[in-house]
């Protein structure tokens, strides 16, 4: 039994109120929506928020009924690990054990069905805590990311003993975006963050791993969206 779930916190200082805002006909929060009913490998949607309003349109929409999310999850510092371990709570309060728990950022609307079938996949057959989508860095910490030392001056973030001179010669970085995560429900259970067990990459296009954190972000994501609905690749509203 695999969950779907969605965070959808109220507040937002870089974008007010962007997870409800609409774009391109839909509430943000739908295009993600959208996709985890579309998806026939989910037994149950569920969306965890602290807004009355996304949660009665959650609702509405067919996700399953958890309650708003408590005072201690609704701050701008909450962890995500925390959030996902109530909700996670929630849903087997009545419907049972999980196999799987399947996580969107609804401030990634750039995602494709294929990127949440390829997590589920990988999840399948690799059988780790935890796959992550990520993007391959624009910017690498062994050669193009730089830090001061006490003096000002410049140097390289993770020097290597031999030198980094060109890109290729770098280890591979990637970003972690909240396209798709999937979760181990057992290990969701116990551990205490992201990273305390075996988590793995599921490396998506950069084009699609954007997300929504500053008005910029909204407008350059309104553009891609809208090139995805003029090329077929997503339906408009």
């Amino acid at each position: 039994m695999i969950i779907g779930h969605i965070g959808a916190r109220a507040g937002s200082k870089g974008v007010p109120n962007k997870n409800f805002r609409m774009l391109h006909g839909k509430h943000l929060i739908d295009w993600s929506l959208d996709q985890l009913f579309a998806c026939d490998r989910v037994d149950h949607v569920v969306v965890s928020t602290d807004s009355p309003e996304i949660y009665a349109h959650a609702v509405a929409r067919g996700c399953m009924e958890i309650g708003l999310r408590p005072a201690e999850l609704a701050t701008d510092t909450a962890a995500k690990w925390h959030v996902w371990q109530h909700a996670l709570g929630e849903v087997e309060k009545q419907t049972g054990p999980a196999s799987a728990f399947l996580d969107l950022d609804c401030t990634s609307p750039l995602r494709l069905p294929q990127d949440i079938e390829a997590g589920l996949d990988l999840y399948a057959t690799a059988q780790p805590d935890m796959v992550m989508s990520c993007c391959e860095s624009r910017k690498n910490p062994y050669f193009n990311m730089l830090e001061t030392d006490d003096t000002g001056g410049l140097h390289v973030s993770k020097p290597l003993p031999h030198g980094v001179v060109a890109r290729q010669q770098a280890p591979m970085v990637y970003d972690h975006v909240g396209l798709v995560y999937v979760v181990k429900p057992d290990y969701l259970r116990r551990a205490q963050s992201l990273f305390d067990g075996h988590v793995i990459p599921l490396v998506v296009p950069n084009e699609r791993g954007l997300d929504v954190d500053s008005p910029f972000d909204w407008d350059v994501i309104d553009y891609l969206l809208g090139r995805q609905i003029a090329d077929g690749l997503r339906s408009p509203a």
